[in-house]
């Protein structure tokens, strides 16, 4: 599959059944609901485009499978490999978190850290897969990453019975192009709701290439930079992103830091900072819905030493 619509998210949704949970949504407040996405397998979305990726590809080969990640990712393909019985090779960053640098071990990966970026991994990860001939596992430009990921837009729609607005995060577009198409391929309206996109001030993929014209490399750098780290947008994101559903927003570090606070103060949501990214927007008025917009936040990770939940 090398391009992909909103009809493959519910081809993914029957292929991963059984394999991913399917994550529960609060109302918080009178049309606004959280989408609790850091409660699924390894502490993110990322299992469901990992899932989708290999039971696709049929049989996998020997050499099981290889991906470079920030984290996420990368224990999302661990944890898929090992239910499939098949070996993980995972390249991750320096600024990888200690948290999910130990959960891969305990998944038991094979890891390798290395650069100082996403990017630098992703680079390593690529000459060890053409060396090894293991399955690639892209964290965001691959189809079937980006449909296995969209199952998470088709389950919150199913469950608040639809929605105005989504704020979602963005580092490489993967989970947000899937958004896009998830809730647009369970009916949710003319085409879908809103889709807002929320980024880092500091690590603006989706700004900067909204605003080229094209995906452009941006510099990486701030609090929620082991996972939304990526320095240029997916290309297939990239194609779902720039449509006319989508509205693109930046937050600060501050903001993210806030909010990650909040969601456990208020609502005892052990998020990490990328996880809050979306919550950022919403608290610190860089999005306001309008008189009775139904909106939905979806909370993608949690990853992160819950000793800093009230600290940093």
């Amino acid at each position: 599959m090398t391009t992909v619509n909103h009809e493959h998210v519910p081809a993914a949704a029957r292929r991963i059944a059984g394999h991913v949970l399917r994550t529960p949504v609060i109302e918080v407040s009178p049309g606004l609901w959280l989408k609790l996405e850091l409660l699924q397998h390894t502490g993110s979305f990322k299992v469901r485009g990992a899932f989708n990726r290999m039971l696709s590809a049929g049989e996998l080969p020997a050499s099981g499978v290889i991906a470079a990640s920030g984290g996420n990712h990368g224990l999302a393909v661990a944890f898929a490999a090992r239910a499939l019985g098949v070996r993980a090779e995972i390249f991750v960053p320096e600024v990888t978190s200690p948290v999910k640098v130990a959960g891969l071990r305990a998944l038991g990966a094979h890891i390798t850290q290395t650069g100082a970026f996403y990017s630098d991994a992703a680079d390593a990860a690529a000459k060890r897969a053409v060396e090894t001939g293991a399955l690639a596992v892209h964290a965001y430009e691959q189809a079937e990453v980006v449909a296995g990921q969209g199952t998470t837009g088709l389950e919150l729609v199913e469950q608040t019975g639809g929605v105005d607005t989504v704020l979602v995060a963005v580092g490489g577009g993967g989970f947000a192009a899937g958004i896009t198409l998830g809730t647009e391929s369970a009916g949710s309206g003319a085409g879908g709701p809103r889709i807002v996109c929320v980024e880092p001030e500091r690590i603006p993929t989706l700004h900067a290439a909204l605003r080229a014209g094209e995906p452009v490399q941006v510099e990486v750098g701030g609090v929620a930079a082991d996972a939304l780290g990526a320095s240029k947008l997916g290309g297939l994101a990239f194609e779902v992103l720039s449509g006319p559903r989508v509205e693109s927003v930046l937050v600060t570090d501050e903001a993210i830091v806030s909010a990650r606070h909040t969601l456990w103060e208020r609502h005892r949501v052990a998020a990490e900072h990328a996880g809050a990214a979306a919550y950022a927007a919403l608290l610190s008025g860089v999005y306001r819905p309008a008189p009775g917009e139904r909106v939905a936040v979806v909370v993608c990770g949690s990853n992160t030493d819950p000793a800093t939940l009230t600290t940093a």
